[in-house]
């Protein structure tokens, strides 16, 4: 493992740079993983994604799928793709301090 400095603070990460711990998450440390990942200043919709990755996280214990963010989240899946390009699930998931879903590359 290897830290990451967000917001200020020393953040322990992998080495693919998700979160070890995801208590450690706040929506300024989302904000700096968001500049990081190149996709700039996080408006309405993304933290309606991002909340719901995390609270879903939270019910379930799984990282959501772009499935269940469409179904389960109400986010269409054009929408995911344009707000989090290039890899939106595991964008989104780096962004909500979870870890990289199951399924990603």
């Amino acid at each position: 493992m290897t830290t990451m400095t967000l917001n200020d603070r020393s953040i322990e990460v992998n080495e693919e740079g998700f979160l070890v711990n995801p208590d450690d998450w706040t929506e300024e440390i989302a904000q700096d993983i968001a500049f990081k990942e190149d996709i700039g200043e996080l408006n309405d919709e993304h933290w309606k994604v991002i909340r719901f990755m995390r609270g879903d996280f939270k019910a379930n214990g799984k990282v959501p799928t772009i499935r269940r963010m469409k179904t389960a989240g109400g986010v269409p899946v054009k929408d995911i793709y344009r707000l989090f390009p290039k890899g939106p699930a595991k964008k989104a998931a780096k962004i909500a301090g979870l870890s990289k879903p199951e399924g990603c590359v």
